[in-house]
């Protein structure tokens, strides 16, 4: 299936106050917003109203006029699937549920098409059998960002940065319809996308989830995102066979925070919020989006989940939005005054629904039944959150289609991973590739050519799918976990074989016969929110630099494809190739490159290069916001470039390289784990010579149980709790030169939850020792606490390191660690 190209040619808000009379669990009272903005409603467009369904409308009256306070409370709670049962969706009134990034079925990775169902259906007919005479459907809400990416075998789309590179808007929406499929096969009826933030700073960890810097280009997307997962707005299918709920996020200006912080400040003004960050959501109103998510970032220092002007002063009023608003991952508790388990200032807002992923979610749907009592949070505005939610939910049919095994597609296993998806992806890589560099028209390669593939994404599909694939940050995954999936090397080796050349894979470059040609690809590994969030833009990777510089000087022909989430200074990578190309986080379709990449066995073109940056690149580290028509714009390589077949490069080479570009002063550090682990090491428990890996929120073995928690943000601590003799280590499959930390440290933060005797090591080639932890931690208190360690106390010799951090224990220790890492340094080992 090919979708044809197509070209582009706030008076400041009080929050309702926090009672402390709460039982349970109380908030003091919040502060008052603390913009100084004077804002101004007649800036934003006014979108008509259109007209409600008068007898929908009167069935989600009669709803409202038979159900329980507590039933319209549970509609309002989501709590995710790690912490909630089906028996919960009846207890308390669940209206919905969802999973996390990599939270899955009985949290089995490997979770089969019937598990997904089977526990879709629990949580229905959970809420269908409550003791009340008003049954409301639960529905399951998932974020499907590229493809249904949380199942295994899933088609996988690039991600939204190759996307925009594609400019094909057509496309856009033949991925979303391809999605809504798989999804609809697994019963789950809800998507959070698209993401339409307009991505100003690509330090930013979610610039990858964004279109593209330019505001048109992610409007057109929007809508054609939205229409494609729910199906066209008035049509006979909107939301019917094998659509899902679509969603607007985030609500407003994620994109535009001061350095690129996730969950950080747009200090911008309101015209700039409407022009720069709201266009995406006149295009998806448009197409009759039927949820938006609040943002957890903040306008000009008052935090979107508490703001009552732009949620429901512009979002619902003046856009006349009349769909439901759903809060992001418990963004209500950073409402100043707010906890996790106790905020009416969100639901007053304009917060329709809870996002409660925590275990203690119960306490918020308690407090918040004592809010409404409380005449915190009124019945007008409760009957007003569940009115919207129900009328998405009979919008969808959820009230008629029953269980979701008997939803239609649901079940059918042969959707998930479907052929035809798979090739809209595939079509979606080739037109998403951008070449930068092309000297002496190197590509495309004739394939009947001896091919050197190298570097360490050439035979990686974890690598080249990126964040949010199977695990939240995309990271612990195998090729195995991708089945009916194509990596590049198996891409390449299609092209060529049949046409009489060759491929050798040499992840380092090796050859015994000097190749034709050699192709490389590297680049960033995956990473989502949060953790992806960096301080410059420069890629630095010694190694990928060495590996391109000694093939040129061998006189063999380089091409680099790199793979990234966003653009980076990468001039002297470029210097080292004869030809570059951009292939983004292609997903599971590498088939797409080689397409571009050889022409036919004959020498006739395949498929020509059309890929366009939808994203200015960079010429230095240092160079941080590069966006068009802003001052001082000086990027390497402007918006919409891409070289085509033929096209002579005018690039000057080589390009200039500045110091910071390949260098940064964190190089005194590296980080082990720091809100996720860092490559190239895997967190693994070893038993008796067998490897488990950490590949989801959570590992349950015999001997060990380990669990990822939030200590200031997502996921970004390690829960460890022994129930045997076993080792717990950060390892690498190959040996790491660390010999710059032999008289440095190594530090992290620990708390005990269960104080006993644990040994920390490291392993590596020879001279590596062990020490007591609880010498170095003091076990008498339960606050977190810094240990640092001096790394001669665990070895003598660390240029061949297999193990950074390695913990082992006998069954009674339970213990979180946070920010793992070694430090240059001057120590010297005193026991302790």
């Amino acid at each position: 299936m090919t979708i044809k190209f197509a070209p582009l040619t706030l008076s400041c808000l009080l929050l309702l106050s926090c009672d402390n009379s709460v039982s349970t669990h109380s908030a003091e009272a919040p502060e008052k917003m603390t913009s100084q903005n004077n804002f101004d409603a007649s800036l934003w467009p006014t979108r008509p109203k259109a007209p409600l369904n008068a007898a929908l409308e009167g069935k989600i009256t009669g709803l409202l006029n038979t159900m329980t306070l507590e039933q319209k409370v549970g509609q309002i709670i989501q709590p995710e699937i790690r912490h909630v049962s089906p028996d919960d969706t009846r207890d308390y009134f669940l209206g919905s549920v969802l999973n996390g990034g990599g939270s899955f079925p009985q949290q089995n990775k490997h979770a089969s098409l019937q598990d997904w169902l089977t526990l879709a259906d629990g949580f229905y007919q959970g809420s269908m059998d409550i003791n009340a005479p008003t049954k409301i459907p639960a529905m399951w809400g998932t974020d499907a960002v590229h493809g249904h990416n949380n199942v295994i075998g899933a088609t996988l789309f690039p991600h939204n940065i190759a996307l925009g590179a594609a400019h094909n808007p057509q496309l856009i929406e033949a991925i979303g319809a391809a999605t809504a499929r798989e999804m609809a096969a697994t019963g789950i009826s809800w998507s959070f996308a698209p993401t339409i933030a307009v991505a100003r700073d690509d330090r930013w960890g979610r610039t990858y989830e964004s279109y593209s810097e330019d505001p048109a280009l992610v409007k057109k997307y929007a809508g054609a995102m939205v229409t494609g997962l729910q199906g066209k707005k008035g049509s006979d299918n909107f939301l019917g066979k094998g659509k899902v709920i679509a969603t607007a996020k985030h609500f407003i200006g994620d994109g535009g925070t001061q350095k690129g912080i996730d969950r950080g400040d747009a200090n911008i003004s309101e015209a700039e919020l409407i022009n720069i960050h709201a266009q995406g959501y006149f295009a998806a109103l448009d197409a009759d989006v039927q949820v938006v998510m609040a943002s957890f970032s903040s306008w000009n220092g008052d935090k979107l989940h508490g703001h009552r002007y732009l949620l429901t002063d512009i979002l619902k009023n003046k856009l006349s939005f009349d769909g439901f608003v759903v809060g992001d991952w418990a963004g209500h508790a950073f409402i100043p005054g707010c906890t996790d388990t106790h905020c009416p200032a969100a639901i007053n807002a304009g917060v329709d629904m809870f996002m409660a992923p925590d275990a203690n979610w119960r306490e918020l749907f308690t407090n918040t039944v004592l809010d409404v009592k409380a005449e915190r949070i009124s019945q007008a505005r409760l009957d007003d959150a569940v009115r919207r939610i129900l009328r998405v939910k009979l919008r969808a049919g959820l009230f008629d289609k029953g269980t979701p095994s008997s939803y239609p597609l649901a079940g059918d296993t042969t959707l998930i991973g479907h052929q035809e998806h798979r090739a809209i992806a595939r079509q979606a890589v080739r037109e998403s590739v951008v070449l930068l560099k092309n000297t002496n028209q190197l590509l495309p390669l004739k394939p009947n050519q001896k091919i050197l593939l190298a570097g360490n994404g050439a035979n990686n599909i974890g690598k080249q799918t990126g964040g949010w694939t199977i695990s939240w940050q995309g990271t612990g995954n195998a090729n195995t976990d991708f089945p009916g999936a194509t990596s590049i090397y198996q891409a390449i080796v299609s092209a060529v074989t049949p046409a009489g050349g060759d491929v050798m894979l040499s992840e380092e470059g090796q050859y015994t016969s000097k190749p034709d040609v050699a192709i490389v690809v590297f680049g960033e590994d995956p990473y989502a929110e949060m953790q992806g969030d960096i301080g410059d833009l420069g890629f630095r990777s010694e190694t990928d630099l060495a590996l391109l510089q000694s093939l040129q000087a061998e006189g063999i022909p380089v091409v680099a494809l790199f793979i990234t989430g966003r653009p980076l200074a990468t001039n002297a990578y470029l210097n080292a190739s004869d030809a570059f190309a951009v292939i983004w986080q292609p997903g599971t379709e590498a088939g797409g490159i080689s397409d571009v990449l050889f022409t036919n066995a004959d020498g006739s073109l395949r498929f020509p290069f059309t890929g366009k940056l939808s994203f200015s690149w960079p010429k230095h580290a240092d160079q941080i916001a590069q966006n068009i028509n802003t001052e001082n714009y000086d990027p390497q390589f402007p918006l919409y470039y891409g070289l085509t077949n033929g096209e002579v490069d005018t690039t000057v080479y080589p390009l200039h390289v500045q110091p910071g570009d390949l260098s940064s002063s964190a190089s005194n550090q590296q980080a082990i784990f720091q809100q996720r682990t860092f490559s190239p090491w895997t967190l693994r428990v070893i038993d008796q010579g067998t490897r488990t890996d950490l590949n989801g929120a959570s590992l349950e073995t015999p001997k060990v149980t380990l669990k990822t928690l939030d200590r200031f943000v997502q996921e970004d601590a390690i829960q460890v709790q022994w129930k045997g003799q076993t080792r717990v280590a950060f390892e690498s499959n190959e040996a790491v030169d660390l010999s710059r930390f032999n008289k440095g440290r190594l530090v992290f933060d620990l708390q005990w939850q269960t104080p006993a005797p644990v040994a920390l090591g490291l392993d590596c080639a020879n001279g590596c020792s062990t020490v007591a932890l609880n010498d170095y931690a003091q076990s008498a208190t339960k606050d977190w606490q810094e240990v640092s360690i001096p790394l001669a106390c665990l070895g003598t010799s660390l240029d061949k390191i297999t193990a950074p951090f390695a913990l082992s224990a006998d069954g009674k220790a339970k213990l979180t660690l946070y920010n793992m890492r070694l430090e240059v340094g001057d120590e010297v080992c005193e026991k302790q």
